[in-house]
């Protein structure tokens, strides 16, 4: 039996519903497009790098022959713009297919009893030169020369001629045990300078390109600048993605502004896990400075700074926090670097502010061996380049490094020979020259 339908009974929608629900549907398409315009930056333009520097027939010389430095970086179009992505995607990937170059672990006992290790990269092939040239690198802050980025720029460098040496930062190796109750910290150059002094007198006529990264950049440029005998032998120094005064950087990765405070949280837990793991050597040796209430404070740390300030400074016996940056930041020893010397750092680096930028570009307009670039993107050690979507194995920054040092070699070769870089006096293995 069929129920009657009263006129009543029938409701019908109005003709304007479905334009509204239309309407709602494109308003949250269009707030979705707009905060995925804006998180990406894809409004961003591309365009080459800002360079600051001296007009000398040298820096006139290296910006023609390395042309990289002159023309636009091109991100990936659809995220290579976002300085976040670009520094995520090397934290978490480091590269993009990349290599496993064969090298030799090298390791060298210090004065203090730790035990200093790096590994050492053959090249795969003559210098364009035909001259013998070590790279001596330092990675970034808890990294060695098995993380993918110093992987794949050592493999570029030996395809490129060039000897690498890569120096593993104290207590960063998860298989190797400390020897002494210390690790790495911000500024220390004792094992870089082990480093350089071994290559030096297991290669008496090889000459140096230096190359930080990171923290590896102020760790250079502070062990160049605290002694002119350590500049001997050394062609050039490249430093990337540094921030040059830790004191002023402080302050800045407290704020949230670009979540500096979040990857200030990230890399304090990231070097937690490097001190616990090394527990034993840190806190339980007779000559350790660190006691039972420095553990407990670590525990609850959430920042670089409180880890700086209740373990790393007391390794070297400062008094204060502000003391230990002020010493160990290399913005006290930089101006000493007479070799040529170029200063890398992006403009949408998530970790380094913007205002800890006017030291580099100080630095380039007063002294004639820096350049100073800045690039629009490339983030914190990211620098990928692509078209679309996929970035490609090398890395602007890798270019640019080995195309600056193919410049410097280039340009010394062509030097009188009185003009050429001098071999110097050999150090001991703890960095002392040797008379």
């Amino acid at each position: 039996m069929s129920a009657l339908v009263e006129p009543g009974d029938v409701h019908t929608i109005a003709p304007e519903m479905p334009a509204m629900f239309e309407g709602m549907k494109l308003a949250a398409v269009a707030t979705v497009l707009y905060f995925l315009v804006r998180c990406l930056n894809l409004k961003s333009p591309t365009a080459p790098p800002d360079i600051t520097y001296r007009d000398t027939p040298l820096n006139r010389y290296l910006l023609k022959s390395c042309p990289i430095l002159t023309k636009e970086y091109e991100p990936p179009l659809l995220w290579g713009k976002s300085g976040h992505l670009q520094t995520a995607l090397y934290g978490k990937l480091g590269r993009v297919s990349s290599p496993n170059p064969c090298g030799v672990r090298k390791y060298l006992l210090m004065q203090d009893g730790a035990t200093a290790t790096f590994d050492l990269f053959e090249s795969l092939g003559d210098h364009r030169t035909g001259d013998d040239i070590t790279m001596v690198i330092c990675p970034g802050i808890g990294n060695h020369s098995e993380k993918h980025y110093i992987r794949t720029f050592v493999n570029h460098s030996q395809r490129q001629g060039y000897r690498c040496a890569v120096l593993n930062h104290l207590g960063s190796l998860p298989n190797i045990e400390l020897t002494s109750p210390r690790m790495f910290t911000y500024g220390c150059t004792w094992e870089f300078a082990a480093m350089v002094g071994s290559i030096k007198r297991a290669f008496p006529q090889t000459l140096l390109i230096v190359v930080g990264f990171s923290l590896g950049g102020n760790i250079v440029c502070k062990f160049l600048g605290e002694n002119r005998i350590n500049q001997e032998r050394v062609l050039c120094c490249v430093s990337v993605c540094q921030g040059y005064s830790a004191l002023r950087a402080q302050k800045t990765f407290l704020q949230w502004d670009q979540c500096r405070r979040l990857y200030n949280f990230l890399m304090a837990d990231n070097m937690k896990k490097i001190i616990l793991s090394h527990r034993g050597s840190l806190f339980g040796m007779n000559s350790s400075k660190m006691e039972d209430a420095d553990l407990s404070r670590l525990y609850t740390a959430t920042s670089l700074m409180q880890i700086d300030d209740n373990i790393m400074r007391k390794f070297h016996g400062h008094d204060t926090l502000k003391e230990y940056y002020e010493k160990e930041s290399c913005v006290h020893y930089i101006h000493n670097i007479n070799v040529p010397l170029l200063l890398v750092n992006s403009s949408d680096d998530p970790l380094v502010h913007r205002s800890l930028l006017t030291i580099p570009r100080t630095l380039a307009e007063k002294k004639q061996n820096v350049i100073f670039a800045l690039t629009l993107h490339g983030g914190h050690l990211g620098f990928f380049e692509g078209a679309v979507l996929f970035p490609q194995p090398l890395t602007w920054m890798d270019k640019v490094i080995v195309g600056y040092a193919n410049a410097i070699c280039q340009w010394e070769r062509h030097r009188p020979p009185c003009l050429r870089t001098r071999r110097g006096p050999c150090p001991q293995a703890d960095g002392t020259p040797s008379l």
